[in-house]
């Protein structure tokens, strides 16, 4: 009998690794019994997330049922362990990226992303640089409600980068691809890391990353706090990297002037905006206006007050009522449903890590270590943003890194001494562009680099160039923007 949906070998690793905890290791000094073996549950569902033994909901579900069946957050209560095992369907910032989800099919479904990119491209593709402006301006106005960077980067996006190129005679061989086909293309996933730091909502992991500064810092990251504190650092990273690589990595062709016509006659074929367009659009603007708080500026009443996730329901009941999107759109949307089951899952179980005192644990026990170092936590959080980014050669997952690593390096920054909000912003940026270092790094990056444009030897010479330059931008430009913020 076969199991196309097991992986068998990493299926067992996983299931060997969650027994180590419960039957082998005993737990250390000041770890209760029950702590210990949910550690031994979520290691277990992490490194069944890594070696993709199930697809990633999969392995969410396998993580809930045990934590439900074996009662280790509330032992002899099985209807109450139950309770937590589904506590994280009740996460509002899961359902405002699923949410989001279903809003970003709309750009696709009508059109409307398309036709953003292609009028930037038309203003600004008269250089082969140009192009890479205008793909990347148009990633950055898509990113703040298109939660999935694969769908941003990979399926709007990617299709009209690719026939720029082989209109200008460039394909994915060794013969043609320098001329501006790989150049784009190393472009469009660099920026697309970029953008995905900049927003909550930008890639479908930063949840976790929020849920992890509330649960141990007690602070609550809004929507518009973190694209308030990412905008100058992540603007100056979207000017920089495409200017740097084109004099590193320059393409062939450096004027482009059909460009600008091949978009011009792309957007002929669009037509003028359709009704459906017209009302994504408005859509689009309200949700930017909820978001960054602007009911709160209209009035004090509390009642002016408007929750983020309550804002993207308001936004997907207008598409809804509207036509834009259907309910079959809702329940085609594959990825919304599979990012709220898998979030779920590792929400509750990183709560209850640190409700049952592991992560305190963890960060103790590395704190001591670094503090007979002598450093101030100047230091020390460098050290840790630079380990925390480097080991993302071991993980083709944002979700999965986060998960397994952020809580406790955010812990351990703060025991030393770092700024809660400041580290945990800087920590949280950082989870999206250690992306930019493989091949595999993100969800975006197998289309990209499957397109055969860059060999795997250039995408990660230059991955690690930009994941360097990328960490000094957004390190300078946080250090001085966040001054004027007044974070510190």
């Amino acid at each position: 009998m076969k199991l196309p949906h097991v992986k068998i070998v990493p299926a067992v690793i996983a299931f060997f690794v969650t027994c180590l905890f419960w039957f082998v290791i005993s737990p250390p000094e000041g770890v209760d019994l029950n702590a210990w073996r949910l550690l031994g549950i979520f290691v277990g569902t992490i490194t069944a997330i890594i070696g993709k033994a199930l697809p990633i909901g999969g392995a969410a579900m396998i993580g809930i049922l045990l934590v439900g069946i074996t009662q280790v957050t509330s032992p002899g209560n099985p209807g109450k362990a139950m309770g937590d095992a589904l506590s994280g369907y009740s996460n509002t910032l899961i359902w405002l990226i699923g949410i989001s989800f279903f809003i970003s099919r709309a750009f696709i479904k009508t059109g409307l992303g398309s036709r953003v990119a292609y009028y930037f491209v038309r203003a600004i593709g008269k250089k082969t640089l140009g192009i890479s402006y205008g793909l990347s301006f148009a990633e950055l106005v898509l990113s703040p409600v298109m939660p999935s960077n694969t769908a941003r980067g990979g399926g709007v996006l990617y299709p009209i980068n690719r026939s720029i190129s082989e209109s200008m005679g460039s394909r994915p061989d060794e013969a043609t691809r320098l001329k501006v086909g790989a150049f784009l293309t190393l472009v469009a996933y660099q920026i697309n890391v970029i953008t995905s730091a900049m927003f909550i909502t930008a890639t479908a992991p930063n949840p976790l990353v929020t849920a992890g500064i509330r649960d141990i810092a007690k602070i609550d990251v809004s929507w518009a706090q973190w694209a308030m504190a990412a905008f100058v650092p992540g603007l100056l990273a979207i000017l920089i990297i495409p200017w740097v690589l084109f004099k590193l990595y320059p393409p062939q062709i450096k004027e482009t002037p059909d460009a600008a016509g091949y978009a011009n006659k792309k957007l002929q074929e669009l037509g003028p905006l359709r009704l459906d367009e017209k009302i994504l659009i408005g859509v689009f603007f309200l949700l930017l206006f909820i978001w960054a708080g602007g009911p709160e500026l209209l009035s004090s009443d509390p009642l002016f007050k408007v929750d983020a996730t309550a804002g993207a329901f308001v936004g997907l009941g207008v598409l809804l009522f509207s036509g834009v999107l259907t309910w079959d759109d809702l329940l085609k949307e594959k990825g919304a449903w599979d990012t709220v089951t898998w979030f779920s899952s590792l929400v509750m179980l990183a709560t209850f890590l640190n409700k049952l005192g592991v992560v305190a644990w963890f960060s103790k026990t590395v704190e001591s270590s670094i503090a007979h170092w002598g450093l101030g936590w100047m230091e020390a959080a460098a050290i840790l943003v630079l380990l925390y980014v480097f080991i993302h050669y071991f993980f083709a997952s944002n979700t999965a890194h986060i998960s397994a690593l952020f809580a406790s390096f955010f812990g351990v920054g703060v025991a030393l001494g770092a700024p809660p909000l400041m580290f945990g912003l800087f920590l949280g940026f950082a989870s999206s562009l250690c992306a930019s270092l493989t091949h595999y790094g993100t969800g975006s990056a197998p289309v990209l680099f499957g397109s055969g444009y860059v060999t795997m030897g250039e995408w990660w010479k230059w991955g690690f160039v930009v994941t360097l330059l990328n960490l000094l931008i957004f390190a300078g430009g946080c250090a001085v923007w966040w001054k004027v913020l007044g974070y510190w």
